[in-house]
């Protein structure tokens, strides 16, 4: 599915570690039973690696939301400079680690990625922060796909998330092969009706760049057109924007079909429209006839594949 190995970045409590403050874990089976079969994980914990030992005294965030710092709670120490400098050499070692994604720990003062309980100067805990190291890891590499495992029991979140991860690592690769003119056409090409079903603006935009690619030095129209790739694919795919793209590749051989099996298509597409049955089951007969039929352009598609069947994330959307 990609040319080189997946590398996500990981949480290390989440991996089974016992590096949490208070000596514990928060082993995720799903991450390592299931998505671990597939990538290579490339484990971190930004407290023990700054050297605050485990157990420790539990920590949080205070102040500024934009500018936090991390203090313990009952001795009032201020760890914040020791985060900051190992954020600083661990995000340069992960800039040759070739990441295709990270999951951080959920409500970690130093990883959660969103609503991180921070203090005000009356103690007060808003919901508006994000972990030290966190924070670091977004401005460091924008493009990354990250999640948080929580948010990954969510059946939309985790599908978004993991199809994310792969086609990032397939621009990276398209990046590393050299980056022709051609070959970003040919990446657009194959992904159209993926990019269709999260943003058809960010779809029409990136055509458009793609026009024009005799304008553009090939590395930086493979730049430019992975950014707005990956910007386009954390705009959420929905049921009706799903029925939209089946709708659109049913076109390609409807005339092939006789009214019976027509009738089957868009009746089990319209359950799926309905919530009665998960996208699996219309995307199943879909790639029947694509097969059948020999339809070449949609058979490309990596819509059609975005990910491991192993993983059965469509049947639970």
């Amino acid at each position: 599915m990609t040319a080189a190995t997946l590398r996500l970045g990981i949480s290390r409590c989440l991996l089974g570690e016992e590096v949490r403050f208070d000596g514990g874990h928060k082993r995720d089976a799903f991450l390592t039973d299931v998505l671990g079969r597939y990538v290579e994980w490339v484990p971190v914990c930004p407290e023990v690696e700054a050297g605050l030992g485990t157990p420790r005294e539990a920590m949080r965030l205070i102040g500024n939301p934009q500018q936090p710092r991390l203090v313990t709670l009952k001795s009032g120490q201020d760890h914040t400079r020791a985060l900051e400098v190992m954020a600083d050499r661990r995000l340069e070692e992960l800039a040759g680690a070739d990441l295709s994604g990270f999951v951080f720990k959920k409500d970690s003062p130093s990883c959660g990625v969103e609503r991180v309980r921070t203090y005000n100067e009356h103690g007060m805990p808003g919901r508006k922060g994000v972990g030290l190291f966190a924070r670091a890891f977004l401005g460091r590499f924008p493009l990354i796909p990250v999640e948080e495992e929580g948010r990954l029991n969510d059946p939309l979140l985790r599908e978004n998330f993991i199809e994310r991860v792969f086609c990032y690592r397939r621009w990276r690769d398209l990046m590393n092969s050299g980056a022709t003119r051609q070959a970003v056409v040919r990446f657009h090409t194959i992904h159209k009706y993926l990019l269709l079903a999260h943003s058809a603006p960010h779809y029409r935009q990136l055509g458009r760049l793609v026009a024009q690619v005799s304008e553009y030095r090939p590395k930086d129209l493979a730049l430019q057109y992975g950014e707005l790739f990956m910007q386009a694919l954390a705009v959420r795919a929905t049921v009706r924007k799903h029925v939209n793209v089946l709708h659109h590749i049913l076109g390609h051989f409807k005339e092939r079909l006789d009214a019976q099996e027509k009738a089957e298509l868009l009746g089990v597409i319209g359950d799926y429209h309905q919530g009665l049955t998960p996208l699996i089951v219309p995307l199943t007969l879909i790639k029947h006839y694509v097969q059948l039929f020999d339809v070449e352009y949609i058979r490309e598609q990596v819509y059609l594949n975005p990910h491991p069947k192993e993983l059965m994330l469509r049947n639970h959307v």
